[in-house]
């Protein structure tokens, strides 16, 4: 019996461990780990991987906006959040209230924490982010000194740790420009130790620096793709650790028929049928994140065989030519991310076929597909 529709994603949370585990080995167990959970766990589901991976170790965690932190104390998950996009001034006091760090490159967020918290007694921690290079956010290099010296006259405020992010550190071929970031993120350290301010923590390393550029090991890095099992076509050519997914992506045959030779299929009638063909629709979408770009090229894997997509990718349906698969039904198992006997289809590989990285595929699916944690 269906009480739902059969497109679901499974998340293996013993596999987001093994990885946690396997990055520690890889990178060294001096170094810790901030597991970046932003994006709800780049799609994998915030709340139970956070709780997982606090449950193996991981003292702090990593968001991009108050709302996702906000999320994981809801849930009752304690320890150190990071909001690593930053905060707008008016929101000091959701800072206050869930007790969370934000990361800090303006001297109006810092000085309106400064004040609600002297208001409290207490000091508001924060991780100043600086941009080397990366052109984004941060505290531009040029005004490192300034604003250091702006930081060192609020008394409630406490730096706990400097951080920068790399623009290019997933391309070998710009290792120049990351050793460039570097350096002048050693210089930012000594501008602000210039001004009294020496932090504990020395934050630059993302996952594709953490594996690719050991100098960039600075006693924490952040990792989150990694984490998740992607990165293959990050650093194609680069070690990495061994890691497992974490995301299966399987549906259904939810609807089976016979098509003869010169019948079309789908919107626009882009895909024309050369034979006699079995075609089976999947109930699968754009709405739910299966890219409309892998109209009329993508594969999913139907009893272990590939099964070519054809036509295009609507918004509730796909549409699969099955004609040389054996034994098809309707209620089969169709496999979009994940193995099927010997064959195996990756984000990664629908990141190559679509143009992008397996970090916005998995991201990409939306809250119609949904999450089944399994572990032990």
């Amino acid at each position: 019996m269906h009480l739902k529709r059969p497109t679901a994603a499974t998340i293996d949370l013993d596999a987001l461990a093994f990885n946690l585990r396997s990055a520690g080995d890889f990178i060294g167990r001096d170094t810790e780990i901030m597991a970046v959970v932003k994006a709800d766990a780049y799609g994998h589901g915030a709340v139970e991987c956070s709780k997982r991976l606090k449950s193996e170790g991981v003292k702090r965690l990593a968001v991009a906006i108050v709302e996702e932190a906000v999320e994981l104390r809801e849930a009752g998950i304690d320890g150190d959040i990071l909001i690593l996009g930053g905060i707008w001034p008016d929101q000091s006091e959701l800072i206050f209230r869930h007790n969370l760090i934000p990361a800090i490159f303006s001297i109006e967020s810092a000085t309106a924490l400064d004040s609600l918290y002297a208001s409290k007694g207490r000091s508001a921690k924060i991780h100043v982010k600086i941009d080397t290079g990366m052109g984004r956010v941060g505290v531009p290099f040029a005004d490192a000194g300034q604003f250091a010296d702006a930081l060192a006259r609020l008394a409630n405020i406490e730096v706990e740790a400097l951080m920068t992010h790399f623009a290019s550190a997933d391309d070998l071929t710009q290792s120049d420009y990351t050793n460039y970031q570097m350096d002048r993120f050693g210089a930012v350290v000594e501008v602000f130790a210039n001004a009294g301010i020496r932090p504990p923590i020395l934050d630059l390393a993302n996952s594709p620096a953490s594996v690719a550029f050991p100098r960039s090991r600075s006693g924490l890095v952040r990792l989150g793709g990694i984490l998740y099992g992607l990165g293959s076509d990050i650093l194609p050519d680069v070690p990495l650790p061994d890691l497992k997914p974490v995301m299966s992506l399987t549906s259904e045959v939810g609807y089976l028929k016979h098509v003869s030779a010169g019948d079309s299929l789908g919107y626009g009638r882009t895909f024309i049928a050369q034979r006699d063909s079995l075609i089976a629709t999947v109930p699968i979408g754009y709405a739910d994140g299966y890219p409309r770009t892998l109209s009329n090229k993508g594969q999913m894997m139907v009893r272990g065989r590939s099964a070519p997509v054809v036509g295009r990718v609507s918004m509730d349906w796909t549409i699969l030519d099955v004609t040389d698969i054996p034994n098809v039904e309707v209620g089969t198992k169709v496999t979009i991310i994940g193995g099927d006997g010997s064959e195996w289809i990756s984000a990664a590989d629908i990141a190559r076929e679509t143009g992008t990285i397996s970090y916005e595929i998995t991201c990409g699916f939306g809250r119609r597909v949904p999450r089944v944690f399994k572990q032990g």
